[in-house]
């Protein structure tokens, strides 16, 4: 099973950036991992504003230093709260390049983020920060978007068959050994909407679906059996992954999904474009990325 060693919290010392803050500390406290806060400045706004209002003054070493105080203080409620000391850092430079320095430096195996409250604001925080985080990610990535209460309890895990699966089962074991891991495989049959378009009658089509049905079902026990789950809830369900991940995120009450980075013969890019992406965005619950 894969450990947690070094846990790695990015923080723009905002609620949502808290909430991310607590669920690192407890993982990083169940697992006896090392914790790190880092905030990053980036020093363009703080020109372009000292050169508007403020000639004289350097905003970004004003910045900066509230950013000390600040994490010092999160540090401090994390250590009274859940007993872990935590490292902090405060830096300018590019967000998405300092941290993606951080975790090579640190050699880090999970970095924790938060994500905002409201749907808008979700889709433009995972459009930018998040979004190019994932294309670079070094380590599997926590979206923390609620207020931790209890560890996670009920894990949904995607897979496709495709290598990135087991590496998805084996972090939801590690993230929540004490969790269900429930196992979801989302399918659409090849060719379904021209067999459509060609009018073939409907038994024809329910007997195409059935087939490749039944292959998944097999797949998902040996791959269940491999990853040694193989008395986990294992769901085969028909449709568009993007949509039906959610829905089932929502249905069986999970509180952490676990998807991989990428799937099986998608480019990078597309892929977190879409299905990866529309989980992050459309969940209610936590979302971690994995490798």
């Amino acid at each position: 099973m894969t450990s947690l060693n070094h846990v790695l919290v990015a923080t723009d010392l905002s609620t949502s950036a808290r909430n991310a803050a607590e669920r690192a500390a407890q993982l990083s406290k169940a697992q006896h991992a090392s914790l790190d806060l880092l905030y990053v400045a980036n020093p363009a706004p703080f020109e372009r504003l000292k050169q508007v209002v403020a000639p004289d003054e350097d905003l970004l070493k004003r910045a900066l230093e509230t950013a000390k105080e600040k994490i010092h203080d999160l540090a401090g409620m994390l250590f009274q709260r859940y007993d872990i000391a935590s490292g902090t850092q405060v830096a300018p430079g590019s967000v998405v390049t300092e941290i993606t320095r951080v975790v090579q430096d640190k050699r880090i195996d999970l970095l924790v983020c938060g994500a905002k409250g409201q749907s808008l604001a979700r889709r433009l925080l995972l459009g930018s920060t998040v979004q190019r985080m994932l294309s670079r990610m070094l380590c599997p990535l926590l979206v923390v978007k609620h207020a931790p209460r209890d560890a996670y309890r009920t894990l949904l895990v995607p897979v496709d068959f495709s290598p990135a699966s087991l590496r998805s089962i084996e972090l939801a074991k590690s993230v929540a050994p004490q969790a269900e891991i429930i196992l979801l495989h989302v399918f659409e049959a090849p060719f379904e909407g021209s067999m459509r378009f060609a009018h073939i009658d409907q038994d024809t089509l329910n007997h195409y679906r059935n087939v490749i049905r039944k292959d998944a079902v097999e797949k998902l026990a040996a791959l269940s059996q491999a990853a040694g789950l193989a008395d986990a809830r294992q769901i085969v369900v028909h449709g568009d992954p993007s949509w039906r991940i959610a829905e089932k995120e929502q249905e069986l009450d999970c509180d952490l999904i676990v998807v991989g980075k990428q799937g099986e013969n998608a480019l990078e890019e597309l892929l977190i474009g879409s299905v990866t992406k529309h989980v992050l965005n459309e969940s209610q619950c936590d979302v971690l990325v994995s490798l």
